[in-house]
């Protein structure tokens, strides 16, 4: 019972963390330190997509603990598994990363924006 509430645990966990990814850049418009955090969230991501044999460990964690559990763990990555052909068609995985990196830069040219607006003119 333990490993299947760990199991059900790190899958929101990486939903969340998915969730950042495309929307932490707004709440960056919020809260500006959370720029980093989600930079570094973005960069992660880049680089689980650019190099394929990467290993998330959240989904090392979750093949684990679904061991564990006595349920099959999984080959494939966590996008794979749950989200391409489930909340999205599977032949369209190239435009979603396309959406995604559109709604990414796009918070962060408006962070830009709004603390170059904020910032206080140097005195002369």
């Amino acid at each position: 019972m333990g490993y299947r509430l760990i199991v059900a645990a790190v899958v929101g966990l990486h939903f969340a963390y998915l969730a950042f990814v495309i929307g932490g850049g707004y709440l960056a418009l919020r809260w500006p330190r959370l720029i980093w955090a989600h930079v570094a969230a973005c960069a992660w991501a880049v680089a689980i997509v650019a190099r394929p044999g990467l290993l998330c460990p959240l989904t090392v964690v979750e093949n684990w603990a679904r061991r564990h559990a006595g349920m099959s763990s999984y080959t494939e990555g966590f996008i794979d598994r749950y989200v391409k052909g489930v909340l999205y068609p599977a032949g369209y995985t190239t435009v979603v990363q396309a959406a995604v990196a559109v709604a990414v830069l796009t918070s962060w040219i408006l962070w830009y924006r709004r603390r170059r607006a904020t910032r206080p003119e140097p005195v002369r």
